[in-house]
């Protein structure tokens, strides 16, 4: 089914505001919180593999 002129701008605009909010969300900075939290796993990580 072909789509009308209005269908295809309301998609346009559907992808464009879904690609801004995408692109703003990963440009927000990782939480300190959650840094702390990665950086204890890879040390516990580490900690495990050099008791093998």
């Amino acid at each position: 089914m072909a789509q009308s002129g209005a269908d295809r701008k309301r998609e346009t605009i559907i992808d464009e505001n879904l690609k801004r909010v995408y692109d703003e969300a990963v440009e927000q900075a990782v939480p300190d919180r959650f840094r702390v939290l990665l950086e204890a796993l890879k040390q516990q990580e580490q900690d495990q593999g050099s008791c093998k």
